[in-house]
C-alpha cells in the first residue's frame, strides 16, 4: 500500500510529461491552422490541420479540415488522401472530395462522393455535381434526374434552369419552354440563347413533319453550341426518316464539331439529295476544314447555283474563292452578297474585311461598307471593329481611333479591335499605348490566334 501510494501520482506524472508536449504541440498547430486560413493561405492551412490532426486524434473534424482546405488551395490529390481519412463528412466534406476526384478525372469517385452528399444531407450542390458528371458521360437522362432534384431543393438558380431546358429541348421539347424561359427571367444574360432555342420550340410545334421537327431542334441546339445534345437530335430525326438528306448533313456537321469525322454522314445526304443546297454547303464546309479548298469551291457553287438569291451562300462563295487565289471572282461573290441582303450589316461588314484583308478597293469599297454596316447596326462592336479597320487602312487614324474605342468599349474581349486600336497607336507614334493593348491582347487571349498576332507585334516593335 505504501509503494501504491506515490506509484500512482508518479504514473500521472510520466503520463503528463509524455503527453503534454503532444497535446500543446497539436492545440499550437491548430491555432496555425486556423491563422494561416483566415489569411486565406490555404497550402499551410491544410498542412497546420494535418499536424493537429495526428496529435490530437480525438478531434475527428480536423481530417476533413485539412482536405478542405488543401481543396480550396488547389491540391485535389492532397485533399483527398486527407478527406478519406476523416471518419465521417459534412456537406462540405463530400463536396469538396466530389470535386477533388473530378478535378484529377476520376469520376466514378467523384460520382459516389456526390451521390453521399445527396444522400445524407439533400445537397443541392452536391446534385449539382452530379448533373455535371452526367453531361460529361452524355447520360442525358440522368444529368435531367440530377438537375430536377437541384432545383427542387434551388428553385432559384438560373444556371440549372437554363441547363435543364437545354437538355429537354432534345428529349422532351415539350417541356422545355418554360424552364428556359425562368432561366433568362432569372438571369438576362441567358436571354439571347434561350430566344434562339424559344423560336426553335415554338417551330418544332408547328411542323407536321416529323424528322424535321427534330432537325430544327437539332440547328438551334447547335447554334447554342450544345452539339453533343444536337447529335442525339439528329439521330432522332434520321430514325424517324432515314430519306431526309438534310438530317444526315447535319448529323455529320454535328458529328465535325464534336471531333467525329462526319464524312460518311454527308455522303449519304449528297447521295440522298444532291441537288440541296444545304447539304452541299455544308459539305463545303467540311472541305474547308480540311483545307481542301478546290472541293470546298466546287460545293459552294452548287450550293449558290441550287438558290441562287441565298447571300450565305454568295459569301461562302467569297471565302472560297479567296482560299483558291480568285480575288476578282472573291469581290464579286462578296458584293452580291449584299446585294441580295441589301440591309443586313454582316454582309457588308464580310465584304469590308474582304478589302482591307487583301488591301484591295479600300477606299471606294471597303469603307464605304464598312460604314453601310455600321449605320445598320451603330451598336454592333464586329461592324466598328470592321469600320475602325477601314479607316486605319485608309490612313484616318482619329476616326479609327474613335471608332475602336467605341468598338472595345462595347465588347471589351473583342481581341481583333484592340489589334486594330494597338495598330492605330502605333501609327501615330504612341507606342505606349500600343504596348498596353497588345500586353492585354497577349495575356487574355493566349495561345489564340490573335494573343499569338499580339506576341508576334511585341517581338517585332519591343525587342
Amino acid at each position: 500500500m505504501r509503494y501504491l501510494k506515490w506509484f500512482v501520482p508518479v504514473i500521472i506524472i510520466l503520463l503528463v510529461a509524455i503527453f503534454a508536449p503532444i497535446i500543446i504541440t497539436g492545440y499550437a498547430a491548430l491555432k496555425q491552422a486556423e491563422t494561416a486560413r483566415a489569411e486565406k493561405d490555404y497550402g499551410s492551412a491544410a498542412k497546420f490541420y494535418e499536424r493537429a490532426a495526428r496529435l490530437l486524434i480525438w478531434r475527428k473534424d480536423l481530417w476533413e479540415k485539412a482536405g478542405i482546405a488543401a481543396s480550396v488551395g488547389d491540391n485535389p490529390a492532397n485533399a483527398i488522401l486527407d478527406l478519406e481519412r476523416a471518419p465521417e463528412l459534412s456537406e462540405e466534406g463530400w463536396l469538396a472530395l466530389g470535386y477533388c476526384y473530378y478535378q484529377i478525372g476520376d469520376l466514378k469517385s467523384a460520382q459516389t462522393a456526390f451521390q453521399n452528399g445527396a444522400t445524407f444531407y439533400s445537397s443541392s450542390s452536391a446534385y449539382a455535381g452530379l448533373a455535371q458528371i452526367y453531361q460529361r458521360q452524355k447520360n442525358w437522362n440522368a444529368e435531367r434526374a440530377a438537375l430536377e432534384n437541384q432545383l427542387r431543393l434551388d428553385a432559384g438558380n438560373a444556371y440549372a434552369h437554363y441547363r435543364l431546358g437545354v437538355v429537354l429541348t432534345a428529349l422532351e421539347p415539350e417541356r422545355a419552354l418554360s424552364e428556359l424561359m425562368l432561366a433568362a427571367s432569372l438571369n438576362p444574360e441567358a436571354d439571347s440563347v434561350v430566344q434562339t432555342l424559344r423560336v426553335a420550340l415554338n417551330l418544332f410545334a408547328a411542323q407536321p413533319d416529323l424528322s424535321q421537327r427534330q432537325v430544327t431542334v437539332g440547328r438551334a441546339l447547335g447554334l447554342a453550341q450544345e452539339w453533343d445534345l444536337a447529335i442525339v437530335v439528329f439521330e432522332k430525326a434520321v430514325a424517324l426518316n432515314a430519306k431526309n438528306a438534310e438530317a444526315w448533313a447535319w448529323l455529320g456537321e454535328a458529328k465535325q464539331q464534336t471531333g467525329q469525322d462526319g464524312r460518311a454522314e454527308l455522303d449519304q445526304a449528297v447521295a440522298l439529295e444532291p441537288a440541296s443546297a444545304v447539304v452541299r454547303a455544308l459539305r463545303g464546309l467540311y472541305w474547308n476544314r480540311r483545307q481542301k479548298y478546290a472541293q470546298a469551291l466546287a460545293e459552294y457553287s452548287l450550293a449558290a447555283k441550287y438558290e441562287p438569291k441565298n447571300p450565305a451562300w454568295q459569301a461562302s462563295l467569297g471565302d472560297a474563292y479567296v482560299k483558291n487565289g480568285d480575288l476578282v471572282a472573291a469581290l464579286s461573290a462578296y458584293q452580291r452578297a449584299t446585294e441580295l441582303a441589301p440591309n443586313v450589316a454582316a454582309y457588308w461588314r464580310l465584304l469590308a474585311i474582304f478589302c482591307m484583308e487583301n488591301n484591295a478597293r479600300v477606299e471606294d469599297i471597303g469603307l464605304p461598307a464598312a460604314q453601310k454596316a455600321v449605320e445598320l447596326a451603330p451598336d454592333d462592336p464586329l461592324a466598328l471593329d470592321a469600320l475602325g479597320w477601314a479607316y486605319l487602312s485608309s490612313s484616318r487614324y482619329a476616326s479609327a481611333e474613335k471608332t475602336l474605342q467605341a468598338a472595345v468599349a462595347r465588347s471589351p474581349k473583342l481581341m481583333s479591335a484592340h489589334i486594330h486600336l494597338a495598330l492605330t497607336y502605333f501609327a501615330q507614334g504612341r507606342r505606349a499605348a500600343a504596348f498596353d493593348q497588345l500586353t492585354y491582347v497577349r495575356d487574355a487571349d493566349a495561345g489564340g490566334a490573335n494573343g499569338l498576332l499580339a506576341e508576334q507585334l511585341l517581338a517585332k516593335y519591343f525587342p
